[in-house]
C-alpha cells in the first residue's frame, strides 16, 4: 500500500474474524516493527503474542477476574484529562457509541461494550507490549513509536488492530497464564486479526485536530 493510505487506513477495530493471521505474516509484521527508533538504539522492548489455547484461555478469565475485582497492574491508571483534552476523549466516546447504536445514558450497554476489551474483541491473536522493570518515561516514548510501526505494518497487510491501555488492569493474571518474567512490565495490549469489515462499529472513525491546532512553524 502507498504510505499515506496505510496512515489513513489505521484506526482501532473492535470486530474481527475468528481466522488466525499466519505466522510468517506476523513474524513479518512485528520484524518490521523491530526497524522503529529508540534511544541509542536500546530497543527496549519485549513482546509476548497470545494465540490458540492461551488467548482463549485469556478471554475466558479476564472478564472473570475484573468482575471480581482481581486487578494488577504494573502502571499506575491515573490519567485525568481536562479542557480540549476532556472535549476530544468525550467527542471519541460518542462516536463508537453511536456506532454501536448505544445511548449516553445506558450504562448497562456502555459496560458491555467496555468488557469487549477482555475478550479482546473476538481477535485470534493478542499482543502484549513491555518494558524492561528499570525503564521509565523516556523508553515509554520507544515502546510508542515501536507498536504504532507495528500497526501500520498490519493494515499494510490487510489486517486491523486495537491498542488497549485497558488490559494493563490484568497485568498479573497474563505474567502467569504466559509465564513472563517479573524483570517486564505490561504497558498495554494490541488485539489484531482480520477485520469484519461489514460490522458498523468498524466504521467509526474518530475525528483529528487540524495541523494549525496542534503544530507552530518557527520560521521567522
Amino acid at each position: 500500500m502507498e504510505f499515506t493510505d496505510v496512515v489513513a487506513n489505521r484506526r482501532s477495530t473492535r470486530a474481527f474474524e475468528t481466522e488466525p493471521v499466519a505466522a510468517e505474516i506476523i513474524e513479518r509484521v512485528f520484524s518490521l516493527g523491530l526497524k522503529a527508533p529508540s534511544n541509542c538504539n536500546t530497543q527496549p522492548w519485549y513482546v509476548h503474542i497470545a494465540s490458540g489455547a492461551k488467548i482463549e484461555l485469556l478471554r475466558s478469565t479476564l472478564p472473570e477476574k475484573f468482575m471480581a475485582g482481581q486487578l494488577h497492574l504494573d502502571y499506575p491508571y491515573d490519567g485525568v484529562y481536562e479542557g480540549e483534552f476532556k472535549v476530544r476523549q468525550y467527542a471519541a466516546a460518542q462516536a463508537l457509541y453511536d456506532s454501536l447504536n448505544i445511548a449516553r445514558e445506558d450504562k448497562v450497554k456502555r459496560h458491555e461494550a467496555f468488557m469487549r476489551n477482555f475478550t479482546f474483541f473476538g481477535a485470534p491473536h493478542v499482543a502484549f507490549f513491555y518494558l524492561p522493570a528499570e525503564f521509565g518515561l523516556r523508553e515509554a516514548c520507544d515502546l510508542g513509536m515501536f507498536a504504532q510501526t507495528v500497526m501500520l505494518g498490519l493494515v499494510n497487510e490487510g489486517l486491523g488492530s486495537c491498542p488497549q491501555t485497558a488490559l494493563g488492569f490484568h497485568a498479573g493474571t497474563i505474567k502467569e497464564t504466559l509465564g513472563i518474567p517479573d524483570d517486564r512490565k505490561l504497558m498495554f495490549g494490541l488485539s489484531f486479526g482480520y477485520p469484519k469489515q461489514e460490522e458498523p462499529v468498524n466504521q467509526c472513525v474518530t475525528d483529528r485536530a487540524l495541523f494549525s491546532d496542534l503544530v507552530t512553524l518557527h520560521d521567522r
